[in-house]
């Protein structure tokens, strides 16, 4: 739709900057980010991508249907979300569009609970002059991201963007996940955007009856600070906190089969007996 309503100069920039995120994706080696097979234009003028084929739900969805997650699960999936990031963080890349809808968990091969990062779309070179983007695809210095998921700096435009970005992302990632509840919800998204600039979030634990436990409380927190140097540093931090937070009990193997088994029955492949 973009392409169809463009000049002929600005396809050809579309293109161009759709191959080099296309590429930056396919780099990435990450069991938990979305493998690229191929990519390019169809006769038709159409972008196209070639994916691995995923089986389970996002996080969107898996709460929305079933409910926040326990603390020990939420802990298992957001370290898989880190080890994802990490890697691109650490080329100088950063995601920009962490959010529910843009996490899968799912059955993959004999494993369940697996998460795969999807929709490196947006991503941005940290090294990069301005506010120039690897798919940005309408006017520069244009706002992206979703607004309940968008870090402070990232909605006012009025700092370099780096990792710590992605990082308050997987902290109102983390807070959906426990709460069922957005960090702030207003009346518009600019409303939205403006409670991320200015206004404290609420601890996780006053947003629902499940108990959790006061160093993960702290931690979300931390990654929602308004001030990037007041947040964890990377992804591979986040991690090894995540880890060390204390449940009640862990969230085993056996029981991620028997939700996954109850919930999502695995599908009779063709040809099986």
């Amino acid at each position: 739709e973009v392409l169809g309503g463009s000049t002929p100069g600005r396809q050809s920039e579309l293109r161009a900057r759709f191959e080099r995120e296309a590429q930056a994706a396919s780099l990435l080696r990450s069991p938990h980010t979305i493998e690229l097979y191929d990519f390019g234009v169809a006769d038709d003028g159409s972008f196209y991508y070639v994916m691995e084929l995923l089986d389970g739900f996002d996080l969107e969805s898996l709460v929305t249907k079933f409910g926040p997650l326990p603390v020990e699960r939420a802990i298992h999936l957001l370290t898989q979300i880190c080890h994802s990031l990490g890697e691109p963080h650490g080329d100088g890349l950063i995601h920009r569009d962490i959010k529910p809808a843009n996490v899968y968990v799912c059955r993959y091969g004999r494993d369940v609970d697996f998460v795969k990062v999807l929709d490196f779309g947006l991503v941005k070179s940290q090294h990069q002059e301005g506010a120039r983007t690897l798919t940005d695809v309408s006017a520069d210095h244009a706002v992206r991201g979703t607004p309940a998921f968008m870090s402070p700096e990232q909605a006012l435009a009025n700092r370099p963007l780096d990792n710590r970005s992605d990082i308050y992302a997987i902290g109102c990632l983390a807070y959906w996940m426990v709460t069922g509840e957005l960090v702030f919800t207003g009346r518009t998204a600019m409303e939205t955007l403006v409670h991320h600039t200015q206004t404290p979030p609420a601890p996780p634990s006053r947003r629902t009856e499940l108990p959790i436990p006061e160093s993960l409380d702290r931690l979300v927190l931390e990654c929602l600070e308004k001030n990037p140097d007041h947040r964890p540093p990377t992804a591979d931090t986040v991690a090894a906190r995540l880890k060390a937070v204390p449940t009640a009990t862990a969230w085993t193997p056996e029981r991620a089969w028997q939700w996954w088994d109850l919930h999502h029955p695995a599908k009779a492949r063709a040809g099986s007996v």
